[in-house]
């Protein structure tokens, strides 16, 4: 157990706790990182996604989502990680990264992942990256996918621009899953909203 004295070291000098014996003050040493210390611990960092504990080779793959695209080989090989919550967070690094690269991996995962966490942070990294070939999958998810898919497809095919988009959130509007509706209809309102704007600045 973490005591006063660890902790305040540890806010002092974060990376000094890389390789201690307490998985839960490696884990908040890794989070404490800053992004400009990517250069000079990307390599301990990457290393902590081979770490016992599986906080803190989740804790390793998002930090790795702010050090660039050389982190892209490492976060390939935590993507089978046999624990949830380290995938989520290899989707969630992908998304910072934006690197299209990642694209398959995630419609796969958004499609055939067991855990619902890990499939929902997937395909928010498909929205996060913003390439224009996730926009059949999403449009996919939106139509098919579980309840809480359907939900975060909508949020993350607002950033695309497609004529199919539309259609799609406006059958979202009427999903009989309640949060998918408030989603769908979140967005229908935000554009009547800018339409509204926009044809008050013409007249």
């Amino acid at each position: 157990m973490a005591d006063r004295t660890d902790l305040v070291a540890l806010i002092e000098s974060p990376p000094l706790f890389l390789d201690h014996t307490d998985p839960v003050l490696r884990r908040m040493a890794i989070t404490a990182l800053s992004s400009e210390s990517c250069n000079e611990l990307f390599d301990a960092v990457a290393a902590l996604l081979g770490d016992e504990n599986d906080f803190v080779r989740a804790a390793a793959a998002e930090k790795l989502g702010e050090c660039g695209v050389r982190a892209l080989d490492h976060l390939s090989k935590a993507a089978d990680d046999p624990e949830p919550k380290v995938r989520e967070a290899v989707a969630t690094a992908y998304g910072e990264l934006s690197d299209p690269s990642a694209i398959s991996w995630l419609i796969l995962v958004g499609n055939d992942d067991a855990d619902r966490t890990v499939k929902e942070a997937a395909v928010a990294a498909l929205g996060a990256i913003g390439d224009e070939s996730a926009i059949d999958a999403l449009l996919g998810f939106i139509s098919s996918g579980p309840p809480q898919v359907r939900r975060r497809a909508i949020a993350a095919i607002t950033v695309f621009d497609d004529p199919r988009i539309e259609p799609a959130i406006q059958r979202a509007a009427l999903d009989r899953n309640p949060g998918v509706r408030e989603a769908a209809e979140m967005v229908v309102g935000k554009q009547l909203a800018v339409h509204s704007v926009g044809r008050r600045k013409e007249n």
